[in-house]
């Protein structure tokens, strides 16, 4: 039987801790008060992670077990492969983590987890342990939506508050952009329409040859060739609607590489092309990123540009954006790459959540699917 933590030596809620919820105080009102420590899961897509993060925000240790080997013969994430990945890793990983922070499960006062969005199967693991754990220990479970973990993490070591912000998701699953007033409170004012940004340099490292995942190989291709050497769309940047879409510019990319269908196109793209086609794929996909995040700065009048998800670690796209931001005066936050692709430590967020006095119950349940534009937020048992 796992020992249960002393109370309420770490406790949020008063006096009742067994039932997650109650009337909230203040962490630094109870004698002798210490910084608090959760543990955070996150197992939306394909990696398992877990961290301990204390309530100042620093991440005491931060372990993630990445799938990409068991995918990469795929060319993309396959649900099962990856559910089935979760239910073995998830327990080493989250041993681990704790072993990294020096942290007993005893020292936790919450635990909080990724319930949104992802896969089904995925996320199913995550919510289980979690679940478990805080069912065990009688803390309190905190339930994360993961695209604003990943806006959450561009403030992570920041002196001051990043919000209120324009918050900009660009990740395998969603090109996002928010309204962010405060750590809480997120609007979504434009997603793509069909594939996303990591989907598509994927799905176009595919048509080139390279391996996956598609960011980092396309990016190293890229290095030798010349972004202007092919004239590639750069979709919806003329029209009036904040989206994005990128399945025209991947259809573009084969045809450019293999000529059009019809008894001439070829079978494969040849060697030759792919530094040059690489190089300006990238460019027109960070043409437009750049241009919708300026769009939105000066339609919601914010002065701030938070900027994460595994795309976000691009280095021709965090040049040009901040290029763009010290052009036209605007603060750019980007997460540290460590933080980029998803993992554990930005579910610091939960931290937000505890403050306020939300939290689940054991009857939460996952959100999974993913974010497109005209879909109304969905809400979890927590309100979160």
């Amino acid at each position: 039987m796992l020992a249960r933590p002393a109370w309420p030596r770490q406790c949020c809620y008063f006096p009742s801790p067994s039932r997650f919820t109650g009337k909230f105080f203040p962490l630094s009102a109870f004698p002798g008060f210490r910084v608090q420590k959760l543990l955070a899961i996150e197992s939306s897509c394909d990696e398992t992670s877990a961290a301990v993060v204390a309530s100042d925000r620093s991440v005491l240790s931060n372990v993630v077990a990445s799938q990409f080997e068991l995918h990469e013969q795929f060319g993309g994430v396959v649900p099962e492969i990856a559910s089935r990945a979760h239910v073995r890793r998830i327990l080493p990983v989250i041993e681990q983590s704790l072993k990294e922070a020096g942290c007993a499960l005893s020292d936790l006062s919450a635990i909080a987890v990724t319930s949104e969005p992802g896969l089904v199967g995925s996320l199913l693991v995550g919510m289980t342990a979690a679940k478990t754990l805080a069912m065990t220990l009688d803390i309190p479970l905190v339930t994360v939506n993961h695209i604003d973990a990943h806006i959450y993490a561009c403030g992570m070591g920041q002196p001051q508050s990043i919000f209120p912000c324009v918050g900009f998701v660009v990740s395998g699953g969603h090109t996002n952009l928010y309204d962010c007033r405060s750590a809480t409170d997120f609007t979504m004012i434009a997603g793509t329409t069909d594939d996303a940004a990591g989907e598509a340099f994927d799905k176009v490292a595919r048509i080139l040859n390279l391996t996956y995942p598609g960011g980092p190989s396309i990016a190293k291709a890229a290095e030798s060739g010349d972004p202007a050497a092919y004239d590639l769309p750069r979709p919806m940047m003329r029209s009036d609607r904040p989206h994005f879409s990128f399945s025209g510019l991947k259809t573009a990319v084969l045809y450019a590489a293999r000529g059009v269908p019809g008894p001439n196109q070829l079978s494969d793209t040849p060697a030759d092309r792919v530094p040059n086609l690489a190089a300006s794929f990238q460019q027109a996909v960070v043409d437009v990123l750049v241009f919708k995040a300026r769009h939105a700065l000066k339609k919601l009048g914010h002065k701030r540009l938070c900027v994460g998800g595994g795309v976000a670690a691009n280095t021709v796209l965090r040049a040009h954006l901040a290029d763009m931001c010290h052009r036209h005066g605007y603060q750019l936050h980007v997460a540290p790459p460590q933080l980029c692709t998803d993992n554990a430590a930005m579910a610091a967020i939960a931290w937000e959540y505890l403050e306020q006095g939300k939290t689940a119950d054991l009857s939460a349940d996952v959100l999974p699917g993913l974010v497109r534009p005209g879909q109304p937020r969905k809400k979890s048992p927590t309100g979160n």
